[in-house]
């Protein structure tokens, strides 16, 4: 039988538009590419995912998420030093680019540098929206059961719903 609301399990399918609280719209799905993941799985963050619970293909919602159920509040220690020395050869860096940073846990951690001296980058490992109230519109588009592979896996397989 197929689900006919949000819960665990479920692939949901859905447009979305992400913005913060001055309007600036961050990141938006394309028609062609709506945002597809298995509910109850922790693969979208805990407050729209909480959100999102109980609702049927073609509901449309506004949702805040406030900092503490996105991608947390900003931590003001979560800075490092970094010798330029321990650069790649040719590696030219910039204030605001993106960097994966190879953990001491053996995770990958990306953090953006905010300041260049002479001798050594600083970089923030805060998620770019840590802090920040996120407001969401969303469309449910459509719902299915998860397959059995799907939930073994924690996620939901990529079967090309681009409809042409």
């Amino acid at each position: 039988m197929a689900s006919d609301k949000i819960g665990k399990n479920v692939v949901v399918t859905l447009e979305y538009k992400l913005s913060l609280d001055d309007g600036t719209t961050v990141e938006f799905s394309e028609e062609s590419d709506p945002l597809v993941y298995l509910h109850g799985h922790e693969q979208i963050i805990p407050g729209l995912e909480n959100a999102l619970a109980g609702l049927k293909a073609g509901d449309k919602k506004s949702i805040t998420v406030e900092p503490e159920e996105g991608y947390g509040e900003y931590d003001a220690e979560d800075f490092d030093e970094v010798p330029l020395a321990d650069m790649p050869p040719g590696f030219e860096p910039e204030i605001g680019m993106l960097l994966e940073v190879h953990g001491e846990d053996d995770d990958d951690d990306l953090a953006v540098i905010t300041e260049i001296t002479a001798d050594h980058l600083v970089l923030d490992y805060n998620h770019p929206m840590a802090g920040k109230r996120l407001h969401f519109e969303i469309t449910v588009i459509s719902l299915r059961d998860a397959s059995k592979e799907e939930i073994e896996h924690g996620h939901a397989h990529d079967d090309h719903h681009h409809h042409n």
